[in-house]
Formats: structure tokens, sequence, C-alpha cells
């Protein structure tokens, strides 16, 4: 699956007679709390917490695990699954190195149970594990100021809320939310039920929402400016990963939010604008973007955090010729998705292993030729 096509946003994105809606503010905050919302159809007792069930205790968690952690600008990077190359079995071992590879290199922040992290290939208790394992490797090495997004999109309000709790528990800061898709031909016109959908998870999460504008996900549903700017309004929906390669969106929405919300410091943009492929870093950068939530970085955090610093200290140039390698690399990514990024990272950092079946396990021609795909792009991670 790629990541974005190689052409902006479509005509008539998700978006027709958006004027003629509003949004619907809740009573108090829906921080860390489930509020009360009015004009949802979903009430609280509907979504209360005894009507979910998860096999996984968050028992063992330490405080700091909910510590406070703020979405700052850089580059986050969601990290891919691993897997036992016989059983298939959750690899936990290196789900912590990894994490603390990552974190060791300078990333800003991580996140489970994205597209590369395979969350369609697992349980619920599995997500929980990668979760809460990657939570534990990060503190024990010294990096429990790293935040943490989960993937938590699923095609009901109901499921999306259980894993935002689930997320919660396992040590998740913020849950990561596709819109739902399946039945978009029977959604309310004028985008309402896509509105009212992420309006009410944002109710309910014990954790802020981030929105995952990714149109290759969700059978091309692709969420256009006006909507984000206004979902940015609710206090529970502090940011956006636009994976659609829009920077013409992604201008529009940093330009409505930087002064819309409050701001708590300095260095805490009040809404978060990332772009979600590291092959227009710099042009997300240009558009007043924030940063990178991208699936690449799992091999190269190096190469794109060096082009967010390059550019804050206005060597264009320099940032330039780094933006072609990483865009050059990316491109390997885009077109085999996790097969190939995994492949990738098994020719030239010695792990990676497999996606979970049915994915297909790529022949040694093919893995040959994603090894020489990314071969630019690890001499120059290697040379940092």
């Amino acid at each position: 699956m790629s990541p974005h096509n190689d052409a902006p946003s479509p005509a008539g994105s998700f978006s027709q007679g958006l004027n003629n809606l509003s949004f619907r503010p809740v009573t108090g905050s829906g921080l860390r709390n489930s509020s009360s919302n009015t004009n949802s159809i979903y009430s609280d007792s509907i979504l209360n917490d005894s009507q979910y069930s998860s096999s996984h205790s968050s028992t063992s968690l330490d405080p700091e695990d909910h510590m406070s952690r703020p979405l700052t600008p850089g580059v986050y990077v969601p990290t891919v699954c691993f897997f036992d190359p016989v059983t298939e079995d959750l690899d936990t071992a290196t789900i912590r190195s990894h994490a603390v590879r990552l974190a060791k290199a300078g990333v800003t922040g991580l996140t489970t149970q994205g597209s590369n992290g395979e969350a369609v290939h697992l349980t619920h208790s599995e997500r929980q594990t990668v979760t809460s394992t990657t939570r534990s490797a990060l503190t024990e090495a010294g990096f429990a100021q790293l935040p943490i997004l989960v993937g938590c999109g699923a095609q009901s309000v109901r499921e999306t809320v259980q894993y935002c709790r689930e997320a919660y528990a396992a040590g998740g800061d913020y849950a990561l939310v596709l819109p739902p898709s399946y039945y978009a031909p029977l959604f309310s016109p004028s985008s309402a039920s896509v509105v009212e959908f992420f309006t009410t998870v944002a109710d309910q999460s014990p954790i802020p929402l981030v929105i995952y504008n990714y149109p290759g996900a969700v059978s091309g549903m692709d969420l256009s400016s006006d909507i984000v700017i206004q979902l940015s309004a609710h206090p529970n929906i502090v940011g956006v990963k636009l994976t659609c390669g829009n920077t013409g969106k992604l201008n529009r929405i940093v330009a409505a939010t930087k002064t819309a919300k409050p701001q708590s410091s300095s260095t805490q943009p009040p809404f978060l604008v990332l772009g979600g492929s590291a092959d227009f870093t710099m042009q997300s950068l240009v558009g007043g973007g924030h940063g990178i939530l991208a699936g690449l970085a799992n091999i190269s955090p190096k190469s794109c955090i060096d082009i967010l610093r390059l550019y804050k200290e206005g060597k264009m140039a320099e940032a330039q010729k780094l933006q072609e390698i990483v865009a050059r690399g990316d491109w390997a990514a885009i077109q085999g998705g996790i097969v190939s990024t995994k492949a990738g990272m098994e020719s030239w950092l010695g792990y990676g292993g497999y996606a979970r079946s049915p994915l297909p396990r790529p022949t040694s021609d093919e893995s040959a030729k994603w090894k020489e795909g990314f071969r630019e792009l690890v001499a120059l991670e290697k040379s940092l």
C-alpha cells in the first residue's frame, strides 16, 4: 500500500457542503476523562469502561508511563512490528531494541500500530503488548520523555474508543485515528458522519487524538482542510498526519490553527501538523509544517532529522541535497510498502524479518532489488 500518489488530493475531496456544519463543543474538557455530549448519539452509558474487555493488564506500568509528553516539532517514526519468522508470534526483543535504536538516533516520538506496524494484522491484546513493550523499553533506556502515538482507527465509534482506552492503559500518549470508510457511501451528507465520528471519539478518549489523513488506507477518502480545521477546535484533537501529500492543504491547516488554539509553551505548537511521508519533508517545512511522521525513518532516522536541522539553520541547498537522497530512498518504501521496508532493514540493518501472512515474503531477486533501492540512503545514514 503506497502512502500517497504522485499527485495532489483530487478535486472534491471529502468536503462538500461543509459550511453547513457547525462544531458542537462539549461541556468541560475531554482530556483524560470521558465527557458528556448531549448532541451525540453515543452516551456514556453505551461507552463506559465496563463494556470493554481486554486480556492485557496495565498493572505493571510505572506512574511515569502516564507523565505529560507534549507533541513538539520533529521526526516521528511509525515503528515496524517484528515477528518470529517461523511462528509469526510477536518478537518483543526486536521491538524493544528497535525502539531504543530510534530513540538514540534522536527522533522526537514513536508511533505503534501504524501502517508500518501492521496494525491490521494484530489482535487487541497484541497491539497492547507492542505499545507496552515499546514504552518499557524507552523508559528503561532513559527515554521516558518520548511520546508514543498509537494507531487506534476502527470502523465503529465503539471499537475506536476501545482502542484509545487500551492504548492509554498500555502507556500510549496519543491516539492516531483514521476516518471510518467501509460504509462511507451510507454516511450522512456534507461529511456529517465523519465529523460526528471524530467528535464522539475525542469526547470519550482518555488520550488526545491526532487525525490520520491517509486516502490510500480508507478507500480514497481524503479529508479536506476545512474538515481538519473544524475538528482542530476540539480540545482533545491536537494534530494531524497528512499522508495525502497535499502541501497546500498542510499550509491551510497550519495557517488556520497556529493562533486558534492556546499554546502551552514556545516549543509546542497549538496544533501539530505533520507530513506523512519522508519524500516531502522539506516541502512540509516550507509550508509551515512541524515535521514528519514517516515510515522511512525506521531505516534512516538521522537523515530525516538532518533535513529538519539544516532547514532550521537556513542551509537550504544542503537540506535540498539530503531531501533528494531521502526522496529516492523513500520511493523504494512507497513502491513496496512494509514488504520492501522490512526487506531493506533486513539487508542493511540485519533485522526486519517478514510481514505477517498473507503478505508475501520477497524472493531473492526482490530482496536484492529493494536492497539496491535503499543503498544510497543507507550510505548517507551511515555518514551522519
